[in-house]
């Protein structure tokens, strides 16, 4: 059952989204910025971590748990180190995640033939 929320809700997710895109003349990564502040923002008012229970990998894979991530990096860092952490907390909770979609992406650009578009 965790997966079939997944699925429905990651889909939802996505269904907003393009429709945002269709319906207004936002470009795509206008769009992206905007789900991952909306994240963040859902992550301070303490809305999007139920949401995450709820949902699973269909709330946590999405833009906006990217977004939720880093504000929760933020916090952190700055709860343990002070003003400092406002600029590290980020990059250290989402090292991971960023380095694995660089490192695939590399490997996959092995596997097909990547063009840019004219």
């Amino acid at each position: 059952m965790d997966y079939v929320k997944a699925f429905i809700i990651g889909g939802l997710i996505c269904a907003a989204v393009q429709i945002l895109l269709d319906r207004t003349k936002l470009m795509p990564g206008r769009v992206m910025v905007l789900l991952v502040c909306v994240g963040s923002v859902l992550g301070f008012c303490k809305i999007y971590e139920p949401f995450v229970k709820f949902a699973g990998a269909g709330a946590s894979v999405p833009l906006l748990g990217f977004g939720n991530v880093l504000w929760k990096g933020v916090k952190e860092a700055v709860d343990k180190e002070g003003f400092i952490g406002i600029f590290m907390g980020g990059f250290k909770a989402s090292a991971v995640g960023i380095s694995a979609a660089l490192i695939f992406g590399y490997l996959a650009s092995f596997l097909f033939d990547p063009k840019m578009k004219k």
